[in-house]
């Protein structure tokens, strides 16, 4: 998950690892559009954060709204919304 959420300008996201293997963290649109790939690399077992700044991957700023953070890692898919307060 991620907090603060909402959140303006940016919000620490925590996941944990299970199995080691390549890992995806990815923020969409509410339109299913994707806005950011956050991680596309391998990963060990274990716990990791990283922040979402609120900018897509051209480093602009994307708008208010609600996100989907989508992660994908070996035997494990998850979704969650972030609402984004300008």
């Amino acid at each position: 998950g991620n907090y603060p959420n909402p959140f303006n300008p940016e919000t620490t996201i925590s996941y944990s690892v299970k199995e080691p293997g390549r890992v995806r963290l990815e923020i969409y649109n509410i339109k299913g559009q994707l806005v950011r790939t956050l991680v596309d690399e391998e990963h060990l077992t274990g716990n990791y954060k990283l922040s979402f700044d609120g900018k897509d991957n051209r480093g602009r700023s994307v708008a208010s709204g609600v996100y989907l953070l989508r992660m994908r890692a070996p035997g494990y898919q998850k979704r969650a919304k972030m609402v984004l307060l300008r």
